[in-house]
């Protein structure tokens, strides 16, 4: 998945000023103890991120 896919998506279910927020505040353990930000900047694949948030968000299947 690219970073922009990713970044639609999460705007798309989250809107856009929430998916900043909640990707730069919300520490998830799924992630290593890490927001989507930092899971982002130390390496890991946007569609792995997606897919902790859209277990963790119980985000509907119709929206993954």
């Amino acid at each position: 998945m690219r970073l922009t896919v990713f970044w639609e998506r999460m705007s798309e279910y989250f809107g856009t000023g929430y998916a900043e927020t909640f990707a730069r505040d919300h520490v998830m353990s799924e992630l290593g103890g890490r927001t989507v930000d930092e899971a982002l900047n130390s390496g890991w694949e946007a569609k792995d991120v997606w897919r902790v948030v859209c277990l963790v968000m119980n985000v509907p299947q119709e929206k993954r």
